[in-house]
């Protein structure tokens, strides 16, 4: 178990990264000392089904061990403990990590919110939040948590990063103390955890804050009254379709239904674009579909030598024919649009 003493170092390093987060890592991991006195705990955004090589890799690339973390695990100094794929990580303030299968977060599990917002709430003053390189925007809201009570905020400067997304929202509403290259992150990190932190700076936690932790550690978010902490929207949960609660922090404005599942807002657009698509595609499906049975019933028709009942569905196969092509065009030129916004450096990614 962590020590308590009357004023703690910053010991508590979480670290949120998505797209490039594995190459970051590394390069965070082998400049670290292997007497770091903090314990280092890492979500990267991975699929259900990864085969959690992260630590291997973290504890090839420097001096500190690394592990995935397990359920009630004790937190020990000097060591990395990894988010499992598909279980989100978080802390309980009597020193221990919890690994839990809690409803997606920006529609990750593991996600880096809940990591950071437990942190915040359990260690206050003694956490530093790093964000790193990672699209959209997991992450900021956590940061906000972090610095809401007294802790240190660090994010990658995003002409630095692979992926600029996350540090980019992250530094639009969070007043991070640092934004610095990744290569300057580490030597940061060991004059941060050398000096001692501000007791006195810590806030009470939040009871929308405490909500949200117990929300990741799996428990019913309903009836522990996530009605009361945000106004309803106009807009269903995608995974869900549950009403969406609007929550404000500070500038950040993101979301969260009645049954736990939360996004911010890059990310609730970046789902509905989605959605939007598979909707088309499907609307193209039905129509090509449709075409292809008034053909084939036509020509039936016309070897029955019912030619005017045949020369109808032509005309309503041409008409319906004209209609996909319109669709398709849609589909084609939101696909181009993105890829435009996507890129990095593009008018539309500003």
């Amino acid at each position: 178990m962590i020590p308590e003493v009357p004023t703690p170092s910053r010991d508590i390093i979480v670290i949120g990264a998505s797209a490039g987060g594995i190459e970051a890592m590394q390069v965070l991991a082998a400049a670290l000392p292997a007497d770091l006195p903090a314990s280092i705990f890492v979500v990267l955004h991975t699929a259900a089904y990864s085969e959690n090589i992260l630590p291997h890799l973290l504890e090839r690339a420097g001096p500190l061990p690394a592990s995935n973390a397990r359920d009630w695990e004790e937190i020990k100094p000097g060591h990395i403990y990894v988010a499992p794929a598909d279980y989100h990580l978080v802390l309980e303030p009597s020193g221990y990590t919890r690994i839990t299968r809690g409803p997606k977060e920006n529609r990750f599990r593991p996600a880096v919110d809940p990591l950071f917002r437990s942190a915040a709430a359990a260690f206050g003053p003694r956490v530093i939040g790093i964000v790193l390189t990672g699209w959209l925007d997991d992450g900021t809201a956590g940061l906000w948590a972090i610095k809401e009570r007294g802790g240190t905020a660090i994010v990658q400067r995003p002409e630095d990063a692979l992926a600029s997304s996350m540090p980019m929202n992250a530094l639009k509403h969070v007043e991070v103390n640092h934004c610095v290259a990744l290569k300057e992150i580490a030597p940061l990190l060991v004059r941060l955890t050398s000096a001692v932190s501000n007791e006195k700076a810590a806030t009470p936690v939040p009871e929308a804050m405490e909500l949200e932790v117990k929300i990741a550690k799996e428990d019913k978010a309903l009836q522990r009254g996530i009605t009361e902490w945000g106004d309803p929207s106009l807009y269903a949960c995608p995974e869900c379709h549950g009403v969406l609660l609007q929550l404000q922090e500070g500038s950040n404005l993101r979301f969260r239904c009645h049954t736990g599942h939360a996004y911010s807002l890059e990310t609730l657009l970046s789902e509905f674009h989605e959605q939007t698509e598979a909707t088309l595609w499907g609307a193209l499906r039905s129509l090509e579909e449709s075409i292809l049975l008034m053909r084939g019933m036509a020509s039936h028709l016309t070897k029955h030598q019912q030619d005017s009942a045949a020369a109808l569905l032509v005309k309503k196969a041409a008409d319906a024919q004209a209609r996909a092509d319109r669709v398709r065009q849609i589909v084609l030129d939101r696909e181009q649009s993105n890829n435009e916004s996507s890129v990095p450096g593009s008018p539309a990614s500003n």
